[in-house]
């Protein structure tokens, strides 16, 4: 097969329910669709666009709807799930296809997953990094998150170190608009680079440090930040690429993924419980609060998704794994993708 290479990238604006969604492609085979998740965009795929090529598939990396050069709708209520699953949807579609493997990773791991749950008729397969996937149902979400960091300690807090009345879980300070953005957009290259920091295993706070997922009351969360480098899987010019994006849209749109949580919590509602039955993969890093603090639902697997090929923990790698441990992650996807039967 041809050696696949950077001037094979094609770009590409595609109608969607939110207008148009920006897909970048390569290769030519059955098609894989990848999801990024917050705060990226389809760079954060850079590394699996050419691997998958070469591997015999059309890889097609989309921004999510609020990022990049996809549409941007104003309404908050816009960025609800049921939204985002249309979309994707949209896009197969848009790229003459009938079906598609889906991939993501972070949001876009949760989004690949309502997707295969909500569209199989689309989605015949599903992979997820980072974040595994749990059923629909249960409490409201903003309840969940409130106690998280609320007066009294939960288990939650008592694994993180966090001290209940004092922090604030940081989803709960994602969904309140305009204060998040407030934090960020003086300096949006500054708090990328220590956020992506933050979650990433050769820079992450060392074992007893205050925890960068919760903010202290009336700090921000920047504060937890590291101070040192750059991560060793993001040089300047990543980091480059990921700030100008979101120097030129903002990060309300990212934001607002977050501020539709419990909006997803009743939409899904008909599918509280639910399985996903198609093949599925997950791939979770060692030291990524996503993997250790849902431990439980990777142990439900059997159960949540009856069509598990593989399951896989990245040892010494943390959120960002396809980029901090991209040749290892390239092995697993393709080969979980050798496996599936043919469209």
């Amino acid at each position: 097969m041809p050696q696949q290479t950077a001037n094979d990238v094609k770009h590409r604006m595609v109608p969607s329910p939110a207008g148009r969604v920006h897909v970048v492609e390569q290769g030519e085979g059955p098609l894989v669709l990848l999801v990024h998740g917050f705060p990226e965009s389809w760079y954060s795929w850079r590394h699996q666009l050419p691997a998958l090529a070469a591997a015999g598939y059309r890889a097609a990396a989309l921004d999510v709807r609020g990022y990049g050069r996809s549409s941007k709708p104003r309404a908050t209520d816009a960025y609800r799930m049921r939204e985002l699953v249309a979309d994707n949807a949209a896009v197969v579609h848009a790229l003459g296809e009938e079906s598609a493997t889906i991939v993501g990773h972070d949001w876009g791991a949760t989004i690949a997953a309502d997707s295969a749950l909500l569209r199989p008729d689309v989605f015949h397969a599903v992979g997820m990094l980072s974040v595994p996937y749990t059923p629909p149902g249960g409490p409201m979400p903003s309840e969940v998150f409130a106690r998280m960091g609320g007066t009294g300690a939960t288990e939650a807090t008592e694994a993180t170190g966090a001290t209940g009345g004092e922090e604030e879980f940081y989803v709960s300070y994602f969904q309140e608009p305009g204060r998040a953005e407030a934090e960020i957009e003086p300096d949006v290259r500054g708090w990328l680079a220590g956020f992506y920091a933050a979650l990433s295993a050769d820079t992450m706070p060392a074992a007893g440090s205050p925890d960068p997922h919760f903010v202290a009351r009336g700090g921000k969360l920047r504060d937890r930040f590291p101070t040192g480098g750059l991560p060793a899987w993001l040089t300047e010019a990543d980091l480059d690429v990921y700030a100008a994006e979101f120097e030129r849209t903002g990060l309300t749109g990212a934001l607002n993924r977050y501020r539709n949580m419990d909006r997803d919590w009743a939409d899904l509602t008909p599918f509280n419980g639910a399985p996903i039955t198609q093949p599925s993969l997950f791939i979770g890093g060692a030291l990524d609060a996503s993997t250790t603090w849902l431990a439980a639902a990777i142990e439900a697997f059997p159960t949540t998704l009856p069509g598990l090929s593989s399951s896989h923990i990245l040892e010494n790698c943390g959120h960002w794994l396809q980029q901090e441990n991209p040749e290892e992650t390239n092995h697993l996807l393709t080969t979980w993708l050798s496996t599936l039967p043919k469209p």
